[in-house]
């Protein structure tokens, strides 16, 4: 065995090795120690504060009122045992097994009343009538009612297209009737998706479009009557009321938040419209059942539909007419412009909406246009280079063109919301003018003037344009105030302006 060699090292090849610091406690050692010693025993000799006595848990606790109807709730010291014990810390004596008992402080309500109350749960939103307006209740009423002419006609309606179809003939397969049938949906489906295309005015005119969508779903009904007379022609009559009919629906449910909203009192528009569809079920229903037991007796066709189209309408018409809305479309807007410049003063929501025209038809004159383009506006330069200075200030001009008996109102480029609302103003003032002097002009036919002449042009209204700018400086202001202190909400949206806009800047 080789002998054991020993190596000795140098001082300076000596390497001195240090031990690492340490590491610091964990933080959930030390939470844990923490908790150790707060929740350990107090030394021997630490004075402990007793703790206040515990209270009596005997007779009466506390008051509880749901609805206005009031509980008193007390401890039943008889249904537990009978054995007391003392608190550990001293307190009265506690039965065992005690329970709350509820004691209602009013007598029990009659079963009248019971129904009552659960037949408002599915029929109004809580906490009425404080969670919604007062013009909510006619508005339902008369929506209630026009459900139910509806109901009724819907079986009128759906029993004529059956026999149409040739359910009732044993020629006819069933996969001919079924292809007919799809058919007449798929076009309706179609309708409606292309009439989705009108946008705003689904919000300008909520009343207006309403009372039209009734309209068309009547029309509709009576196409699909009518197929009971020419039996052969089923599937263009069914696709063309079908049509109709989707396209009021449309427009139905696209108006339909607009107004429930007007109704809602906080956030609770979705229990409004929740009550609301209950509602118009429930007639529906009501009507429906009331169809079928007439129709066992068949009725004239013509006499029922226009017993029930009758009913419908006009619930409808007074269904619209009950709705108060606080913004000014065109139609609110023209009646508060109307009542200012005549008296001074704007009327109120409940006077604005009941003045205002629930039926347009689509070929009627519209007297102001606003956001108009410049060919419609002015017929030549002149009257266009004339009329400019007037607005040099102004971000928007307004004109009167005799040819078509309408005043425009042209918007510049940098026109704001104000600006679009003021222009609605001053376009209303202006046309107040022109039927001033049509007013005059009726009453004495032999005066002669140019207003008279056969082919009247822009500049014959040049003073009445430099008028109306005078009185609309110096009232627009007062008009705003009036309006909003009588809680109307004016937006420039809700006026549907057109799209041109006048610019500044010459092109290069």
């Amino acid at each position: 065995m080789a002998p054991t060699v020993g190596i000795k090292r140098s001082p300076a090849a000596t390497q001195t090795v240090t031990a690492p610091p340490p590491s610091p406690p964990d933080a959930r050692f030390a939470v844990r120690e923490a908790v150790k010693s707060t929740l350990a025993d107090p030394a021997p000799g630490a004075r402990l504060d007793a703790p206040a006595p515990a209270p009596a848990l005997e007779g009466f606790l506390c008051l509880e009122e749901i609805e206005g109807r009031r509980w008193k709730y007390v401890v039943d010291a008889a249904s537990g045992n009978s054995s007391r014990r003392k608190g550990r810390r001293g307190g009265s004596a506690v039965p065992l097994g005690a329970s709350v008992r509820a004691v209602p402080l009013q007598s029990p309500l009659p079963p009248a009343e019971e129904i009552m109350a659960f037949v408002r749960s599915y029929v109004v939103p809580e906490g009425f009538p404080d969670s919604v307006t007062p013009s909510y209740v006619p508005y339902m009423t008369w929506r209630a009612l026009k459900h139910f002419f509806g109901g009724a006609m819907g079986v009128f309606t759906t029993r004529t297209l059956l026999s149409s179809v040739g359910v009732s003939q044993s020629k006819v397969t069933p996969g001919a009737i079924a292809i007919n049938w799809i058919l007449k949906d798929g076009a309706g489906r179609v309708g409606k998706m292309l009439f989705a295309r009108q946008g705003k005015k689904f919000d300008n005119d909520v009343k207006q479009l309403r009372f039209s969508s009734d309209l068309l779903l009547e029309i509709g009904a009576g196409i699909e009557l009518a197929t009971a007379a020419f039996p052969q022609f089923f599937l263009p009559m069914a696709c063309v009321a079908n049509v109709v009919k989707n396209v009021a629906a449309v427009t139905s449910t696209s108006t339909r938040t607009p107004i429930y909203k007007a109704y809602s009192r906080g956030e609770n528009i979705g229990d409004v419209t929740a009550k609301g569809e209950s509602v118009g079920n429930i007639a529906d229903l009501l009507g429906t059942g009331l169809s079928i037991f007439i129709t066992k007796r068949n009725p004239s066709l013509v006499t029922s539909f226009a017993l029930l189209s009758c009913g419908y309408l006009l619930s409808s018409y007074h269904e619209v007419r009950s709705v108060v809305l606080n913004t000014l479309n065109r139609a609110r807007f023209t009646v508060a412009v109307d009542s200012f410049i005549k008296t001074g003063y704007v009327p109120t929501l409940k006077e604005g909406n009941s003045q205002e025209t629930i039926f347009i038809h689509p070929w009627r004159h519209e007297p102001v246009e606003i956001g108009s383009r410049f060919g419609e506006a002015f017929q030549e330069p002149v009257s266009f280079v004339a009329t400019r200075p007037l607005f040099e200030d102004e971000r928007y001009m307004v004109t009167y063109n005799p040819t078509k008996d309408k005043v425009y109102a042209l918007l510049k480029d940098q026109a704001k919301p104000d600006d679009i609302l003021k222009a609605a103003f001053h376009a209303h003032v202006l046309l107040h003018f022109i039927n001033k002097t049509h007013e005059r002009k009726r009453m004495n036919p032999d005066r002669s003037d140019h207003y008279g002449s056969l082919h009247p042009r822009n500049m014959d209204f040049l003073a009445h344009i430099a008028e109306s700018s005078k009185i609309v400086s110096s009232s627009y202001g007062t008009f705003r105030k009036k309006a909003k202190e009588q809680g109307w909400i004016m937006s420039e949206s809700l006026l549907n302006p057109g799209k041109a806009r006048l610019c500044v800047t010459r092109p290069q």
